[in-house]
């Protein structure tokens, strides 16, 4: 019992290190692979969190607009509905 607590929390010891070890061992026990790119020197920076994008300068569509794409999506959808049914009827044959 007293000797897997001790492998144990030696395993975990080194688990803790695997990020700094896998760059030293060979590729044969997990290390890095010969043409891996090198880590940062520094951490990159946070991202901005909180910084808001410019307010877009595109209007939104009118009730005019919006219908003709909806009904042209639904002719491409119908289009594209007839010429897989038809490629289905053909490889049926």
């Amino acid at each position: 019992m007293h000797a897997s607590c001790i492998a144990l929390s030696a395993a975990l010891m080194v688990a803790g290190c695997a990020s700094t070890t896998a760059d030293h061992a060979s590729t044969s026990v997990g290390g890095l692979p010969e043409d891996a790119p090198a880590r940062q020197s520094a951490p990159s920076a946070y991202p901005a969190v909180n910084d808001v994008p410019p307010p877009r300068s595109d209007t939104l569509l009118s009730s005019e607009e919006q219908k003709k794409l909806e009904e042209e999506l639904a002719q491409a959808r119908n289009r594209a509905a007839a010429g897989a049914t038809a490629e289905a009827a053909a490889a049926a044959k």
